[in-house]
């Protein structure tokens, strides 16, 4: 977060816990700000700009300020605002969508619109520090362990890394099918938008990555990036995310960048370059069922997807067949994949097999523990092309990186950050691939780069991708152990998963045993 942007974040999120006491969950809250921010803005450069304001008069940030607008009248007014703006298109459907006010209290609505949003001039800042001050009340959402917001947010190092590795260019489409809060699109904006040192410069500035025409930019801006989220309140988040950042159309003129939907619902409709993604956390996909009597339940999800490679109610799975899907031929993918993509068996094995025969499946980054907020995670990286169709496998060789052995982070004393992914992406080479080397060998057994081939995998059993050879040195010297705090949290998380697991497993067996006992009737 940039140092303008740092106050900005302080002062609003300060009000939240005011708001905390009335019942409203960081992302309410968040929420509510998103549609404040955005009147405001619309005001504001109606004012700058002599244009036409895109939000219908009437349901104006001038009229929930004016003098009239106060107590139960001010809270019935705002009511009817979001209603009315949910029924839009465009980016003010996507953003006001199902918006409900959740500020049961007038008075601290009224401090809301009139002491905080109202006394800063948001147009006057540079799209960074908007775009920064955002990001760093989403991070502070995503640690809100108890709405469970951190599956929305992916560690940005993580990401930055993944970004320099696939590198976008300026006239393709990046996507993202389970876009959260847009953290993917953003890394790639900023990548096509941002910096690098000029080798030339004997002060070592700086100079852009791309030297972007006027239509390069217009294509970045409204056409470039796309994303798609389940979630109505997180695709408005996603929303103003990139809204604030400069990304997307003011009006209906154009598509708005993200969409609210059920990615896996159908085939794409267009293809992608680039496909950047991180799959919502957990294992099946399941929608809940209210029978007659008012009971409910959670029944899988089976998608009938032609160009899917096998049926499956895993929805870790069924993202990576949709990835493949989205990709044009010879598009570029890195996908975050929980460990049971990796190694588990039937639908597993199939998509593993097909992917490694159809796509050249090059990369696989294992990525550490505690660096997610969501609890109980053991994530990696598929980084793979598309191919046109072939008689013999695609893939030769699996380069594996293990960034977990012997690697402890936490997200508040041994956070994650960039740098911790620097050797990645140097023997990962971006652009030049060709030219990889390992560092792991008999003579070097504690490298952490190596490859696979494609032979040696598939006489594995299940065609397993959990590789892994570095010796562990918790299991085997006790005064290596991390710190406790560390091992505490690598348990609970551990626990967290298999607690999961084991609610997956209960509940298909609840599915089973109903559907057993309406056959005996």
């Amino acid at each position: 977060m940039s140092d303008a942007a740092s106050p900005i974040v302080s002062k609003l999120w300060s009000y939240c816990h005011v708001l905390r006491d009335d019942g409203l969950s960081y992302q309410d809250y968040l929420e509510q700000l998103t549609f404040l921010l955005f009147l405001k803005m619309a005001q504001e450069k109606a004012e700058l700009t002599g244009e036409e304001q895109t939000v219908p008069k009437g349901l104006r940030w001038a009229d929930l300020v004016a003098a009239p607008m106060v107590g139960a009248r001010l809270e019935e007014h705002y009511r009817h605002t979001l209603s009315e703006l949910g029924k839009s298109k465009g980016m003010l459907g996507v953003i006001f969508g199902k918006a409900q006010n959740k500020i049961q209290d007038p008075a601290k609505l009224r401090r809301l619109i009139v002491d905080l949003i109202g006394n800063e001039t948001w147009m006057s800042m540079s799209a960074d520090v908007k775009g920064d001050a955002y990001e760093g009340l989403l991070e502070r959402n995503a640690q809100d362990v108890k709405g469970g917001a951190g599956q929305y947010f992916t560690p940005r190092p993580v990401i930055q890394a993944m970004v320099e590795c696939i590198q976008p260019q300026p006239e393709e489409v990046i996507y993202d099918p389970a876009c959260g809060t847009g953290g993917f699109l953003l890394g790639a904006y900023d990548y096509l938008t941002g910096t690098v040192k000029d080798p030339d410069s004997p002060d070592g500035k700086s100079k852009p990555r791309f030297a972007l025409n006027r239509r390069q930019k217009e294509h970045i801006r409204f056409d470039s990036l796309r994303g798609v989220e389940l979630v109505d309140g997180v695709a408005r988040l996603c929303a103003m995310n990139l809204y604030l950042h400069g990304i997307g159309p003011d009006d209906d003129s154009r598509d708005t960048p993200v969409k609210t939907d059920d990615a896996l619902r159908n085939e794409p409709s267009a293809h992608a370059h680039v496909v950047l993604t991180n799959p919502p956390f957990g294992k099946k996909s399941s929608i809940t069922v209210v029978n007659e009597a008012g009971e409910t339940d959670k029944e899988s999800i089976t998608y009938n997807r032609p160009d899917f490679w096998t049926t499956t109610s895993n929805k870790q799975l069924n993202f990576v067949q949709h990835v493949k899907s989205l990709l044009r031929i010879h598009g570029r993918a890195a996908v975050v994949v929980p460990d049971n993509v990796l190694f588990e068996g039937g639908a597993g094995e199939v998509v593993r097999k097909r992917l490694m025969k159809e796509c050249d499946l090059h990369t696989l980054l294992r990525l550490p523990t505690g660096i997610f907020y969501a609890q109980g995670v053991k994530a990696n990286v598929l980084f793979f092309d598309r191919k046109p169709g072939a008689d013999t496998p695609w893939t030769k060789n699996v380069w594996v990186y293990d960034l977990r052995t012997n690697k402890h982070y936490t997200l508040k004393t041994q956070r994650m950050t960039r740098a911790d992914l620097d050797d990645f992406v140097a023997c990962y080479r971006p652009g030049e691939r060709q030219r990889r080397t390992p560092t792991w060998s008999e003579a070097t057994p504690d490298g952490r780069w190596r490859a696979y081939s494609y032979e040696e995998i598939v006489t594995r059993d299940k065609c397993s991708l959990d590789l892994f050879w570095l010796r562990d040195e918790s299991l085997e010297d006790s005064e290596t152990l991390p710190d406790p705090h560390i091992l505490a949290q690598e348990i609970a998380d551990d626990l967290q998963a298999a607690l999961e697991q084991i609610q997956d497993i209960l509940g298909d067996l609840q599915v089973r045993a109903a559907k057993v006992g309406v056959g005996e009737h």
